[in-house]
This record gives structure tokens, C-alpha cells and sequence, in this order.
């Protein structure tokens, strides 16, 4: 995991959470300040720090130390309300293309052109449109567009890592409730005893450790949307409470008996198939109807391939804002990854970039520097190509035994499809040198010995393929 890049100062719970959700959503890693203890001060560079609310100015004063020389260059992110600002110092105060006003409730649009800063232009309103032109992702986009003028009860279905809460995202950012809060909960993810003080809040003294009266989700999410992730995995009990609430559109506090009224927009997601667990009496059938007006499901990754590219596109555009290089797949390394079954689906995805981007960041990525279950059949391609390639120029290539009995197997045989040759072989030729570097231990003249080339030659090929960071004299 990076480097957390934004300091998000709120003492206000429901702003604090909203404000590191939406940072989350558009690729930032926040972090509270009072959660940073184990951050290194003198060295850690800050890109933003948002500013809010802040009750006790002892602790105020012991976050804002924090940013250290970083005051001096970090995006402000001023709440409006705010009354905090000089506590940054008058150099920050006073240089407006480093400081922006966030208005509440909190707007991604407007978030995201405050952290660009002043000098970009304010953009028109536009649909929040999920990343895909396939047929499958049209056809979700257009379901989208329909249901979100209206208040209709959403269930978002789909493997784990489809989207689903980008589904939800996009939902109320095309509604009209877009200006109200959208407020997430992983239902799975909290003990079913304390999943209902998280939904509805409870009352001081209202059980052991309650210190304090404290707002739920539903209360948060007040003329907004409340997305309810993981709904399959909510205990029978709490299912009935939550049916009463949409049914009635009433609730009451953990250990309070004042009903309260809400308005809030349901979005429901997941995994499971609640049909089979209402045969199996895991889930109401009831609650299942109430919760299904209108189904959407998400398509798995392996079912609309032809967005890889686009995909990957918007996913270097989320790391590049949290100052990661951007990668670019060869045509062989990206044929790989139309043949990978994608378990894990656009989650993966976004991983494996993000895990390119930090080992070959502004670079091309080859098949050979794929993770060894993304390369699939590539690799024994690759393989054949490199004997090929060593009939051809003359050159010995030492095989792995296994390997060698692959490539002796048929040397003329083409990948179903065809293939780019060019590209091929200055894939093999990039694997072959970071094979001899590896084995010299980065020394470019004794690589250049083993591949039977002059050292400047090798170093050209180095600048070629944008492995210069590795080389040594």
C-alpha cells in the first residue's frame, strides 16, 4: 500500500467520513489526522490536506504539525465554514492557486476540480458514466440513466470486484438527491450485533461502550442515498428491521423510544444469489422484493474484454493524481490479458496497474514482466519465439529444460489469431536482456557479452525499451 498523499482534519464524524469516501472514490489515499501517529513527520510529503471543523485547538494544533514543510506546498482543501485557515500559516493563506473552498454537502465534481486547482477550467455538469463502451457496459449505462430520476429501491448483483459500488456512485450522482449525502455501509463487514447502532445510531449508556449518542447511516444519509453493500450477508434479525424501516420509513436509536422519520434512497448490492438463499431460509423473501424494484447486474470482467484498454486508461489517470508513473501494456502483454480469466474482475485489474505502475512506472509493460498467472499460454509463445530467434540470429539460447522441450515442440506454430512479429520479438528481445542483467547482476557490459552485442549497443536498447533505471557501467 502507498504513501498516504491527503490529511483530511474534521472532527465532525459524518463530514470526516464523507470527505475521505469521496477522496477514496477518486483515487487519493486519505488519512484522519488523528490516525497518523506512526507517520514520519520530516519526510512524509503531503499533496492536500483538507481542513474542517476542528472542537479541541490542542489537538488541532498537534495535526497541523504534521504537514511540517509541506504547508508550503500542499492543495488546501478549506471547508467554507471553516475558521482554521490561519493556523496554516499567511504564506498559504495568501497564495490562492494552493487553496480551494469545498461547500457542503460534499459535491465529487467539485472535489475533484478543487484538487486540480484553480488553473483548469471549472467544468460543465455531466453524467458520472461508468469506464466501458462494450455491448455489456452500454447496456448498464443505459440502465443507469433510467432508474436514476426516480427513488426506485436498486439491487446491484455481480461477482465481487464488478463495480458495484461504482454502480451505486453513479446512480445518485445522475439523481436528483446528487446535493445530499451518499453514505456506504458494508453490511458483511460488521458484527450483526453492532450492525444495528451502525444503521440507525443509539442513545448514551444504550449498551456497554456507548459513551456517547451517535447518529446511524440512515440519519447520515438524510435526503440522500444509502448504499447498503453486501445485503446478502445480513442476519435474519436484522433483516425484519430493516424491512420495517423500508416499509414504514420510520426507525428508532439503539436504547431511545422517539420514532424518527427518514428520506433516504436504498441501493442494495450483492455477491450472493438471494433466490437460492431464500430456498435455503438465509434471506427474506419479503425484504428481497422490497429490495429489487430494479435489478442491475454488473458483468464480470472476462464478459466485456473489449474495455481492457479503457480500463487501463482511466486507471493510470487515478494513480497519476496520486503520483504514480503511468504504464503501457504491448500488444503481447495485453493478449495475455484478454486470455486471463479474471477472477477478481476490474478489482484485479486496478491492482495489477497499480502494482505496474510502481515497478515499471512510464514504461512499457511486456509479457515477460507480467506476473507469472497473467502470462498464461503467452509465455510458451514467448518461448517459441525465443528459439526462433536464436535459429535465426545464430545465437545459443539456454533453456529450462521443460521450456526447451516446448519450443523444439513445433517452432512454426502461430498463436490462434495471428500475431504481431515485430512486437513479438522485441518482447522476447526485452525479456532476454533483463534475463542476462538479472544474471550479471546489472552490469551492462558483461549483459552485453552474454547476448554477443557491443555495450553501447545494449545501452541504446536499454534508453529503447525505458530500462535505464536498472543498468550499471
Amino acid at each position: 500500500m502507498g504513501k498516504f498523499d491527503v490529511l483530511v482534519i474534521e472532527s465532525d464524524h459524518r463530514r470526516a467520513e464523507s470527505v475521505v469516501s469521496a477522496l477514496e472514490f477518486l483515487g487519493y489515499r486519505p488519512q484522519r489526522g488523528e490516525e497518523c501517529e506512526m507517520v514520519d513527520e520530516a519526510t512524509h510529503a503531503w499533496r492536500a490536506v483538507y481542513v474542517g471543523n476542528v472542537c479541541d485547538e490542542a489537538e488541532a494544533e498537534r495535526q497541523f504539525a504534521r504537514l511540517g514543510t509541506a504547508s508550503n506546498q500542499a492543495m488546501v482543501l478549506m471547508a467554507a465554514d471553516s475558521e482554521w485557515l490561519p493556523r496554516l500559516g499567511n504564506d498559504a493563506a495568501s497564495d490562492n492557486s494552493r487553496v480551494g473552498i469545498i461547500e457542503f454537502p460534499l459535491r465529487y465534481d467539485q472535489l475533484s476540480q478543487t484538487l486540480r486547482g484553480p488553473q483548469a477550467q471549472a467544468p460543465r455538469r455531466q453524467e458520472l458514466k461508468l469506464v466501458g463502451s462494450s455491448g455489456p457496459m452500454a447496456r448498464v449505462n443505459a440502465l443507469v440513466r433510467q432508474v436514476a430520476p426516480f427513488d426506485s429501491s436498486v439491487l446491484v448483483l455481480g461477482e465481487s470486484g464488478t463495480g458495484k459500488e461504482m454502480v451505486a456512485r453513479s446512480i445518485h450522482e445522475c439523481s436528483s438527491r446528487r446535493d445530499k449525502p451518499f453514505v456506504a455501509i458494508n453490511c458483511g463487514a460488521i458484527p450483526a450485533e453492532l450492525l444495528e447502532s451502525e444503521l440507525f445510531g443509539h442513545e448514551k449508556g444504550a449498551f456497554t461502550g456507548a459513551i456517547s449518542t451517535r447518529k446511524g447511516r440512515f440519519e447520515l444519509a438524510e435526503g440522500g442515498t444509502l448504499f447498503l453493500d453486501e445485503i446478502g450477508d445480513m442476519s435474519l434479525p436484522m433483516q425484519v428491521k430493516l424491512l420495517r424501516v423500508l416499509q414504514e420509513r420510520v426507525f428508532e436509536r439503539v436504547g431511545s423510544n422517539r420514532t424518527q422519520r427518514c428520506d433516504v434512497r436504498i441501493i442494495a448490492a450483492t455477491h450472493r444469489n438471494l433466490e437460492v438463499a431464500i430456498a435455503d431460509g438465509q434471506f427474506r423473501e419479503d425484504l428481497y422484493y422490497r429490495l429489487s424494484v430494479f435489478p442491475l447486474e454488473m458483468p464480470a470482467l472476462r464478459e466485456h474484454l473489449d474495455d481492457l484498454s479503457e480500463l487501463v486508461a482511466e486507471f493510470n489517470q487515478r494513480l497519476s493524481r496520486r503520483g504514480l508513473g503511468s504504464v503501457r501494456f504491448s500488444a503481447g502483454a495485453m493478449h495475455a490479458l484478454h486470455n486471463y480469466a479474471w477472477p477478481g474482475n476490474v478489482r484485479e485489474l486496478y491492482n495489477l496497474v497499480e502494482r505496474l505502475s510502481i515497478l515499471y512506472p512510464h514504461s512499457e509493460v511486456r509479457v515477460s514482466d507480467l506476473p507469472e498467472k497473467y502470462r498464461g499460454q503467452q509465455i510458451v509463445e514467448e518461448v517459441r519465439g525465443a528459439a526462433l530467434l536464436s535459429l535465426m540470429t545464430g545465437h545459443s539460447t539456454v533453456l529450462p529444460e521443460p521450456m526447451a522441450m516446448v519450443a523444439n515442440d513445433s517452432l512454426v506454430m502461430l498463436p490462434e489469431g495471428g500475431l504481431d512479429l515485430k512486437d513479438h520479438l522485441a518482447d522476447i528481445e526485452v525479456g532476454l536482456i533483463r534475463q542476462a542483467l538479472d544474471v550479471t547482476g546489472g552490469v551492462v557490459a558483461h549483459a552485453a557479452k552474454l547476448l554477443r552485442m557491443q555495450r553501447t549497443t545494449l545501452v541504446e536498447k536499454l534508453r529503447k525499451y525505458g530500462l535505464q533505471p536498472s543498468l550499471q557501467a
